[in-house]
């Protein structure tokens, strides 16, 4: 499994909640007999009770200073992955230097970009970009989350979780060709965090990403 969890901008205790996430999320898998029987309820079931300890952490705030995270998690058993999403943290399948497929953001522009009333290149630079639509946290009812179908892989196939301080500055095709330049996954990985790190300069948001590859 891979994940990545990030605390939302503008909330208090935006990193506890991140950390409180990922915490569940691998207690839950580390009591689970593997191969996980159902994968797609396990996804469901680990966002859902994230969400429940993150909604404890701000129980005694009011609703606008609770603290609240995005997050995305990647199951891989059997040759086949599973993934789940709530936010703008990402999931990315990839093959032979393209992106496949990669989640959609609980967001008003990525609403925009799907119905084709912008473009990709606007997207980057709309001003409701970092506005989130539905998260981990905050009000108690369950949020709006994406569980993914099963998909089969294939040797060479890459997957990739990230926080939108990774993805936000970077195309599709940038991500595709770093991870398949040729050097080794975890170094290309290193690679493109730091230049994502480095192109949004001050404004540089949580840039954490995991990667895995199908042998």
């Amino acid at each position: 499994m891979i994940a990545a969890f990030d605390g939302m901008g503008g909330h208090a205790d935006g990193e506890r909640a991140a950390e409180a996430a990922r915490a569940s999320v691998l207690q839950r898998l580390s009591v689970q007999p593997q191969p996980l029987l159902d994968p797609l309820a396990f996804l469901h079931l680990g966002l859902g009770q994230a969400h429940a300890e993150i909604v404890t952490l701000g129980a005694s705030l009011p609703l606008e200073q609770r603290p609240r995270a995005t997050g995305a998690i990647c199951l891989v058993q059997q040759g086949t992955a599973w993934w789940g999403h709530v936010g703008d943290s990402r999931v990315y399948h990839l093959r032979a230097g393209q992106v496949l497929s990669r989640t959609r953001d609980h967001s008003h522009v990525e609403l925009l970009l799907q119905e084709g009333l912008i473009s990709a290149d606007q997207a980057q630079n709309h001003p409701m970009r970092n506005y989130v639509e539905s998260c981990l946290g905050g009000d108690a009812l369950l949020p709006e989350m994406v569980i993914g179908r099963c998909v089969r892989l294939q040797a060479g196939d890459t997957l990739l979780v990230c926080t939108d301080g990774f993805w936000s500055n970077l195309r599709d095709e940038d991500i595709a060709a770093s991870l398949y330049s040729g050097v080794p996954l975890g170094a290309a990985l290193q690679a493109i965090a730091e230049f994502a790190s480095r192109i949004s300069g001050a404004a540089s948001d949580n840039t954490s990403a995991a990667a895995l590859r199908i042998q």
